[in-house]
């Protein structure tokens, strides 16, 4: 009987993140980053230096993110003040318990022609056997702010 050889698979270097857009690699970078300084942050960090971060985030947008977000962070701190803000892949999010709630995506992020609130499976959203968890936002006005907060107050139920 002959001897079946198993081979490891030759990986080239620069093949292996051939699959992700350099917008893609910047967000994994920018977790690793985020990572790094909840660590030296250490185990007790100050809410304070989260809500910084995303401030500061939230302060190098353009038009009309800038204005999205802001509004957004606001409307957040209002109606659900137990969700702490934290940046999430270089995004403003905001979580409980540990787990990413919601967050905003500018549109910049990934080069799309629209911003972008998204919800986790951790957001009570659930509506029978299909739902959306993420909103194209174009712009913040009162159907906007109306709509976001309907949801935002349905996923922390």
């Amino acid at each position: 009987m002959g001897h079946l050889q198993i081979r490891d698979p030759v990986v080239k270097r620069d093949n292996v993140n051939s699959g992700f857009t350099e917008e893609e690699k910047m967000a994994m970078a920018e977790h690793a980053k985020e990572l790094d300084t909840r660590r030296m942050r250490g185990p007790k960090p100050k809410l304070e230096d989260f809500e910084k971060d995303v401030l500061d985030k939230i302060a190098q947008m353009d038009e009309p993110d800038l204005t999205i977000a802001t509004n957004l962070h606001k409307m957040i701190k209002e109606i659900a003040p137990g969700l702490t803000s934290r940046t999430w892949y270089g995004m403003p999010a905001y979580e409980e318990n540990g787990s990413v709630l919601c967050f905003f995506q500018e549109r910049r992020k990934f080069k799309t022609r629209y911003a972008t609130v998204g919800f986790s499976d951790k957001a009570k959203l659930d509506n029978g056997p299909i739902w959306p968890t993420t909103f194209a936002v174009v712009e913040w006005n009162q159907e906007v702010s109306k709509r976001l907060k309907e949801l935002i107050t349905k996923a922390i139920s």
